[in-house]
């Protein structure tokens, strides 16, 4: 029995029974899942037709190929679906009686859905590539490559790589690693450390791998062979290692890498392979470290001091550091070459960088760092700062005592022995032994007591070729005393000015003359608690006691005051300042009647413009030094916005203050007595409060008829922020207009238009309110005459009829362009007659000399 695709769709809808109720439904615009390879024939969804009499279905479009119906509306599948190929289809049903279309077309879209069924793949069944020894781990070697003909979009195609096996292992560690998402295939750690290159010939750059070349290294080698190449088993061994190898005959490695779709993440994953070939090269692009040079190295130059030896590779060579002299260069074998002798104490390092580059300067191999060290010489003598170092030592000082200690320096390597110096006395002046030096520090030191009456100078000569001069200074064994120990009493006034000199005093010390054991200094150490007082004195033994601070007869009406004679260097041991090294003396302040005195420095008040009458600003404090009583009064209140209490000080608002008429003005306010007075200027600014409403800057407008155009209206807030703008602009009965549309152009400003044409010329009378920031405003009028316009763009007014007037600006204008016009008549007018007047003249004075 053959089981024809309708009699098989019959049988599988008896099967699949009631599960159909589901995919049936009116003849209407649909769209459908179906996943690909579905088995067919397989029944898809069934189309009622509300016509009574169908009895076919058609179809039409770009699937009626692979989708069938029959007679009864089921839609079914009579090829398997593929998503590779396409992706949906879109199909147009139509149903039939007799074969006349009684309904539709309606528009079936049917997705296909993609089920796993394409295993990945890779681009390439083999691959090869090359690593260096040393590659560091996880820089990329090769990558590989797999593509999977699923839906990129699921799951399906999301491809995870994977090393299955690494060919050898001899050591059951991977020395290499795979990225899972990217196929980037690099060394692990174990392999940066483990993998090493098989021996081979290396073959310089521009060196060729022919026979010849093969036999001249051998030669290198292995001198002085007498069998020839080819019966020589050495040789042949060489040719067949350096001929044979290759990255697919001959690798070192073999890894096996798989693909996996679904993310590898599924036991259904499907799955492809592919081979990955490695060699392992020597890896010739090594740093060889610090490379050490001795400074002024007296040989034949250029010298090579290091090598490297990348045959593929160009070398370049760069200096890191910006220096004028840079004595450094390189071959293209990679010997780097210094050019002249270098000089540690000029630079004890310099930093190479050598670049491998192909013959079209793209990069071989990383730059490489090279540290080249200066290695030092003892060519620098130790030398000291000056010629002559001077030290300073007292008599009397016990032996052993420190002078100082000599500085040196020398130039070449510190924390070398080329650097370490060591100090020696040669020879001493007078030749008396007093000396002695710490040969590693330089350090003197006496060996006896010192007497000035022995000697007052030393004169040393050390190893360094270094005078050094030792001065005997005096002891200070003698105190500085006055001239007198009590300068009696003095009088000032209590007004007397600041820088005066009250007396002068005089001390006098025995000790040697120009050291700091004769230099005298005066110190007050009692009675200027105030510090009104100090001295000033050049050493020399005389100070001058001088006024510094306003005396002040209330405060301290007497100053008694004790004076010390004191030498900056100490006394010797057992010595003490005496009562022969101070003195004494008092200062009576005699009383000033002095004016009053402001609690004050500056008076600055800030008010709020609407403070009340009566209302404080300020209460201003002051008092008499002498405690008379004192009063107050003010001056300069050109506004008349404010008073004073003459008695308390107290300054209150007058009157209403206006911020708008003066933001900040002055008044002088006095303190006096009866015979003094002080004055003090006080600053006041006033604080803005919303009292202004905006104001129209024009009331009046006009708009002619024949080419009507917007009228902007402007406002003004005498106020200030946040008082003032932005503005907001309405009709003053808050509701919209008929005839009127009011837009706001800015903060400051508004747009009026017309939207309807007047049958006749007519003022309009609008009520516009403008309110303020704050939302302060009352309406205001604004006047439009709507009216014919002349050929100027103005208003056409008839003879009489002066029913709008005009700003006081443009009456002002008007006026005066009359008056104007009026002179201009005149004076001609006047010249005119007087021409007419000099030609009369003319006539009768020819009329005279033709009777004569």
């Amino acid at each position: 029995l053959i089981m024809t695709p309708m009699v098989h769709l019959l049988l599988l809808l008896l099967l699949l029974g009631t599960g159909l109720e589901e995919k049936k439904g009116p003849l209407e615009n649909k769209v459908l899942d179906v996943p690909e390879a579905t088995p067919v024939p397989y029944p898809i969804y069934q189309f009622i037709s509300s016509h009574p009499n169908v009895n076919g279905f058609r179809l039409n479009g770009e699937g009626a190929q692979v989708v069938m119906i029959s007679d009864d509306g089921w839609l079914y599948l009579d090829e398997p679906l593929d998503w590779a190929k396409d992706d949906h289809y879109v199909i147009g049903v139509e149903a039939l009686t007799d074969s006349v279309v009684v309904e539709g077309p309606v528009f079936v879209t049917i997705n296909v859905l993609d089920v796993n069924n394409n295993a990945p793949f890779f681009n390439q069944t083999d691959y090869t590539a090359m690593v260096k020894e040393n590659n560091p781990a996880g820089v990329p070697i090769v990558r590989v490559f797999a593509s999977d003909l699923d839906d990129p979009e699921t799951p399906n195609a999301h491809l995870s790589y994977s090393l299955v096996s690494q060919i050898p292992n001899r050591h059951n560690k991977l020395l290499f690693q795979i990225d899972p998402v990217t196929g980037v295939i690099s060394t692990t750690e174990e392999g940066e450390k483990m993998l090493k290159a098989r021996e081979a010939i290396l073959y310089s750059r521009g060196e060729g791998h022919s026979t010849d070349a093969l036999q001249r290294k051998f030669e290198e080698f292995c001198p002085a062979q007498s069998i020839p190449y080819e019966q020589n088993p050495f040789y042949m061994c060489v040719e067949r290692a350096g001929v044979c190898r290759g990255v697919l005959r001959d690798p070192d490695f073999t890894l096996i890498v798989r693909v996996q779709d679904l993310g590898g993440a599924s036991g259904n994953a499907l799955s492809g392979n592919t081979k990955v070939h490695i060699v392992v090269q020597p890896n010739l692009w090594i740093n060889p470290g610090p490379v050490t040079v001795r400074e002024h190295l007296d040989i034949s130059y250029p010298i090579v001091i290091t090598k490297s030896n990348e045959p593929s590779a160009v070398y370049r060579l760069v200096q890191k550091e910006r220096e004028l002299k840079f004595p450094f260069s390189i071959t293209t074998e990679g010997e780097i070459q210094l050019m002249e002798e270098l000089d540690r104490e000029e630079k004890d390092m310099y930093i190479l960088v050598v670049l491998a580059e192909d013959g079209h300067g793209n990069e071989v191999d990383p730059p490489m760092e090279i540290h080249v060290v200066v290695e030092d010489v003892n060519d620098n003598p130790p030398v000291c700062g000056e010629e002559e170092s001077v030290f300073e030592v007292q008599e009397d000082e016990p032996m052993g005592s420190q002078i100082g200690t000599l500085l040196a320096h020398d130039a070449d390597e510190p924390g070398t022995g080329n650097a370490m110096l060591t100090f020696e006395i040669l020879s001493q002046h007078p030749d008396t032994n007093t000396f002695t030096m710490d040969g590693p520090t330089g350090q003197m030191q006496t060996m006896r007591v010192l007497q000035r009456k022995d000697a007052t100078e030393y004169h040393l000569t050390v190893r360094l070729k270094h005078i050094i001069t030792i001065k005997v200074i005096d002891i200070n064994n003698e105190l500085p005393l006055f001239e007198k120990n009590d300068y009696g009493s003095h009088t000032l006034a209590e007004d007397t000015p600041v820088g005066h000199t009250v007396l002068t005093l005089k001390a006098t010390d025995a000790d040697d003359p120009g050291s700091g054991s004769s230099r005298i200094e005066f110190h007050i150490s009692a009675g200027n608690d105030d510090e009104v007082f100090a001295i000033e004195t050049d050493g020399d033994g005389e100070g001058r006691l001088v006024v510094v601070k306003p005396l002040d007869f209330e405060t301290t009406p007497l100053h008694e005051l004790k004076i010390d004679a004191r030498n900056p260097e100490p006394l010797m041991k057992g010595l003490e300042y005496g009562s022969d090294s101070s003195a004494s003396l008092s200062v009576s302040v005699t009383d000033v009647d002095e004016a009053p005195e402001f609690s004050l420095d500056t008076l600055d008040v800030a008010v709020f413009e609407n403070i009340s009458k009566g209302g404080v600003l300020l209460k201003v404090e002051a008092k008499d030094p002498e405690g008379k009583e004192i009063g107050f009064k003010l001056d300069g209140d050109a506004h008349g916005w404010l008073q004073i209490d003459a008695a308390t000080g107290e300054i209150t608002a007058k009157g209403k203050l206006d911020r708008e008429t003066a933001e900040t003005f002055e008044v002088t306010v006095t303190a006096f007595e009866k015979e003094k007075s002080t004055e003090h200027v006080m600053s006041v600014r006033l604080l803005d409060v919303n009292d202004n409403t905006p104001k129209l800057v024009e009331s009046q407008a006009f708009i002619c008829v024949q080419k009507p155009q917007p009228v902007i209206i402007r406002a003004q807030d005498a106020d200030e922020d946040p008082f003032a703008g932005p503005f907001t602009f309405t009709f003053g009965n808050g509701k919209k207009s008929h005839n009127w549309d009011l837009v706001a152009v800015d903060g400051t400003s508004a747009k009026l238009t017309m939207k309807k044409k007047p049958s006749e010329d007519k003022t309009f009378s609008l009520p516009i309110t403008v309110k303020d920031n704050a939302g302060l405003g009352v309406p205001q009028s604004f006047e439009v005459r709507v009216c014919n316009c002349t050929e100027l763009g103005y208003c056409y007014t008839a003879p009489g009829d002066h029913g709008f007037k005009y700003g006081m600006g443009a009456t002002i204008g008007i006026l005066a362009g009359s008056l104007g016009f009026a002179a201009l008549i005149f004076i001609i007018a006047v010249n005119q007659a007087k021409k007419t007047n000099k030609k009369k003249a003319t006539v009768v004075e020819g009329d005279t000399d033709a009777m004569l």
